[in-house]
């Protein structure tokens, strides 16, 4: 794929704008930025993903003091800093170190410990996938990461606060249907109940486009070794591009207030199904696409593309699988939205939050259910359930493993 340039692709095909959507708002705020990021040390888990990555190019034009990147990826962090490096241009603070480390392991503890604390503290950290719910193992991975060690986090901090923490959550967190976006809708409630030790924002926004392990990044792996694309027909979904991710993140720490969501307003972002972003990549790299009728069927035209064929097979289908969504909301009909404050930015405000004694007794619980020796999807659902009244949880027996 020479020549083939995957961000230019992004902007005319996918979110079809060529100016960041954020861009008038990261204008306006300029100086108001330069005032929260120049100087501070910052501190970025989960740094080597897209949107954490995306974040910290977004913040590094207002010349952080420091930063450290923490990401469990060690080849993710080689990456991050061979590409802040190579950027011409781009500023880099003196004082820059990656860590491959687990943020919830006591090597962590020791580094915030040695710098006492940073003034930002941004958390990507997190199980982020619809197919890391399929038994009780996947699960119990993800709700540690997502919430029982971004408790062990918010602890530490308590001992050195930080002047702004943001914690990325996702769209599917309101009116949860997956554990993933349960577990998010969980650590919203357990972020916020912080809030009267330092500032905790967040954000939820669409889908990244061409993130790590997304499905779109996986049509480019597929087409580098031949093998055929599998799509929904029927998943329609919001779509910004990895630098708008970190741009949204980056306004939502620096400039939002206490106890906030930061979503992007619907009607300004496009909406593709995955399907037709296939669909039109292959166009773009010139083959014709050639559907078949079952994964079978493609795996085998497949071998035609070795030997030259440009009829690229492709198997779409409509989707069965636990967790999907129909479709995609920011926002509940309970939560209070300010859309006047950012132009491209909705704002959830006036959030009241639980108390921690409530949520400390539901990690509790938690805890000792996953210590179980024999445990049960169905417990853990039902667990989630008693904390989120509007968790509608639909179990189909099928998960995304299933498929190419």
């Amino acid at each position: 794929m020479i020549g083939f340039n995957i961000e230019n692709f992004i902007l005319e095909y996918v979110v079809k704008r060529q100016e960041s959507l954020f861009a008038s708002d990261i204008c306006a705020n300029a100086e108001r930025l330069c005032a929260c990021i120049e100087g501070k040390t910052m501190l970025v888990i989960g740094g080597a993903g897209s949107i954490g990555s995306s974040f910290i190019k977004a913040c590094l034009p207002f010349k952080p003091r420091s930063l450290v990147a923490v990401d469990i990826n060690e080849n993710g962090l080689a990456e991050l800093t061979r590409d802040l490096r190579s950027t011409k241009g781009l500023f880099i603070p003196d004082d820059y170190a990656a860590y491959p480390i687990n943020y919830a392991d006591a090597v962590f503890e020791k580094i915030l410990r040695a710098r006492n604390g940073f003034d930002i503290v941004a958390n990507f950290s997190a199980h982020k996938h619809v197919r890391t719910e399929k038994d009780v193992y996947s699960i119990e991975a993800l709700l540690k990461n997502n919430v029982i060690n971004a408790k062990k986090l918010l602890d530490l901090l308590k001992l050195f606060p930080p002047e702004s923490f943001f914690c990325v959550s996702t769209d599917k967190a309101a009116n949860p249907v997956n554990v993933m976006g349960a577990s998010k809708r969980i650590m919203e409630d357990l972020i916020f109940s912080y809030s009267d030790y330092f500032p905790v924002k967040t954000a939820r926004f669409a889908n990244v486009a061409f993130s790590n392990g997304s499905l779109p990044a996986g049509f480019l792996e597929r087409i580098a070794k031949y093998q055929p694309i599998s799509a929904p027909t029927d998943v329609k979904r919001y779509f910004v591009s990895p630098k708008e991710s970190g741009e949204i993140c980056m306004l939502a720490c620096m400039l939002g207030h206490n106890r906030e969501v930061y979503f992007p307003k619907l009607d300004k972002v496009s909406t593709m199904t995955f399907s037709d972003i296939a669909e039109k990549l292959l166009q773009v790299l010139g083959y014709a696409v050639c559907k078949c009728s079952s994964e079978e069927e493609a795996k085998e035209k497949a071998f035609q593309l070795f030997h030259g064929s440009r009829d690229y097979p492709v198997y779409f289908s409509t989707s069965d699988t636990t967790g999907e969504k129909a479709y995609e909301e920011f926002f509940t009909q309970t939560e209070t939205v300010d859309m006047n404050r950012f132009t491209a930015l909705g704002v959830i405000t006036d959030i009241q939050k639980r108390p921690y004694d409530e949520i400390d007794q539901f990690i509790s619980e938690l805890e000792r259910l996953l210590n179980k020796n024999t445990l049960k999807k169905s417990e853990i659902i039902a667990l989630l359930k008693s904390f989120l009244p509007n968790f509608e949880h639909e179990e189909k027996h099928k998960n995304l493993d299933g498929r190419m």
